[in-house]
């Protein structure tokens, strides 16, 4: 009689759970295009805002970059609670601004 050899064989679950359909394979539509391009110019706003020394000049942009975030959470492309939080964060930036 052979010895049996049990062998444990650990899989790693590597399956990929997005669709594979030929739409999820084409290039980023002009939504997802657009939605990039307006998270990006958010994104450097509020870096050239946090780069600010000057107390007067960052209350002048707060408003404007407030609102492209506020933008942003309305279309969906970031979470309502994130927009509040990063808009909280500016404003306790520029409040610490001598």
């Amino acid at each position: 009689m052979q010895s049996q050899v049990w062998w444990v064989r650990i899989t790693v679950s590597t399956r990929d759970f997005h669709s594979r359909n030929r739409s999820s394979i084409l290039l980023p539509t002009t939504k997802c295009l657009h939605n990039k391009y307006y998270a990006k110019t958010t994104r450097n706003a509020i870096r050239d805002l946090r780069n600010t020394t000057d107390k007067a000049a960052a209350q002048e942009n707060a408003p404007k970059v407030y609102a492209m975030i506020d933008k942003l959470a309305k279309i969906g492309v970031i979470h309502k609670n994130k927009a509040a939080n990063l808009k909280s964060g500016l404003q306790v930036y520029i409040n610490k601004l001598a």
